[in-house]
């Protein structure tokens, strides 16, 4: 199974698959509006604007699964987080990360890139995949780990050419 061929509803309800990210470096996130972690999405903004220009996107997908969090529906998930944070990253439809109904997307990443004591659940909101140009599943990154602490990774990423 290839990350590209993944099917995922954008928070405007079209369907789509991650192939408009090939040979991208990826930042995958499970957001929630109303989370203690929520002001990360100001540095996510911001590393996605920075590195936008070299072939970088962050991709954001709310979650209700920890302590209903994202309360909101899709729309109002997308006019908090403009509004509030001033997100334009990609938003995609609110899904669980967990669990027997977890989005094939998460099952995807938390199978490739294992948590703590090699856990494949996601423990929090603002977990954090980072993907590599090729694909690949390179790092989990927890809720505390901010955007700043992230940064150097993505840097890395971006001077790696392409082999897709």
């Amino acid at each position: 199974m290839s990350l590209y061929n993944i099917e995922v509803k954008t928070i405007r309800g079209e369907t789509q698959t991650l192939a408009p990210y090939k040979g991208q470096v990826m930042l995958i996130v499970n957001t929630a509006t109303k989370c203690g972690f929520a002001p990360q999405f100001k540095g996510l903004q911001k590393l996605h604007d920075t590195y936008k220009g070299q072939g970088f996107s962050v991709l954001g997908f709310p979650s209700g699964q920890f302590a209903n969090q994202e309360p909101g529906s899709d729309n109002e998930v997308a006019e908090a987080c403009e509004i509030n944070f001033g997100v334009n990253f990609p938003l995609f439809a609110k899904i669980d990360v967990n669990g027997s109904n977890a989005h094939p997307l998460f099952q995807y990443l938390t199978s490739e890139a294992r948590g703590f004591l090699g856990s494949k659940s996601i423990k929090w909101n603002f977990t954090k995949f980072l993907i590599d140009r090729n694909g690949k599943v390179l790092k989990r990154f927890g809720s505390t780990d901010t955007p700043e602490q992230i940064e150097s990774h993505i840097q890395k990423l971006l001077s790696v050419p392409t082999h897709v």
